[in-house]
């Protein structure tokens, strides 16, 4: 006696539900999140960390660093010279709202970071590089927004820097964005776009980047 045929009612691509889609890690962070995983953090020379607990939310930091830095060059040799530094930092951490951190080296650099959610949607960041260098010494603030299934990102900097940027979940796995900004001091503008697609055992994206003012391409 012949069995009829199994039914197959499984469906190979589950519907989209748009009305709860996740939300996207910040624009920002694709770039970091490629160069954490493609470009690992490699130094040439010996580095000292030490970190003391003074309580549960403030921390200081002792770090040394012996090794050559590499020095911009218009030819393709890498031109290294010798260093050696010693950094002095804090940091406090009233998790989850506020952070504040800050380094001194012994060149005369200071960098400063401060990160406070003022409330569960909104998230107010800043940081500054002072240096003895002319016009090397600059600072940026941003203002994040979390949405249901989006995010958004305005910029601020000295050298009349203006920027925002957008990423919005199309699916479950894929998400696209786009940023632009306008750097008044140096007359430059441009426009980036970006896509990112995941699944439980890889990450996939794509960023590209055009400088409007010069008309060609400057990114990656």
């Amino acid at each position: 006696m012949a069995q009829p045929a199994p039914t197959t009612d499984t469906k190979l691509d589950e519907k989209v539900d748009y009305f709860n889609l996740p939300c996207p890690i910040p624009f920002e962070e694709l770039h970091r999140e490629a160069m954490m995983s493609l470009k690992p953090d490699l130094f040439e020379g010996m580095r000292f960390d030490f970190t003391k607990m003074l309580n549960q939310k403030f921390s200081l930091n002792h770090s040394v660093l012996m090794g050559p830095t590499e020095i911009p060059s218009q030819s393709t040799e890498t031109i290294k010279i010798p260093t050696a530094n010693y950094e002095f930092g804090a940091t406090f951490i009233d998790h989850p709202k506020l952070l504040l951190w800050g380094r001194i080296l012994t060149d005369g650099r200071l960098n400063a970071r401060v990160k406070c959610d003022v409330s569960e949607n909104l998230t107010f960041k800043a940081n500054a590089q002072l240096t003895n260098e002319p016009h090397m010494s600059h600072g940026m603030v941003n203002f994040d927004y979390k949405g249901k299934d989006y995010r958004t990102q305005f910029q601020l900097g000295n050298g009349a820097l203006l920027g925002a940027s957008y990423i919005q979940s199309v699916t479950r796995n894929l998400s696209l964005g786009g940023e632009v900004f306008w750097a008044g001091q140096h007359r430059k503008s441009g426009v980036g776009y970006a896509a990112r697609y995941n699944t439980d055992k890889w990450v996939r994206s794509l960023k590209n980047f055009h400088c409007l003012h010069q008309l060609k391409d400057c990114g990656y």
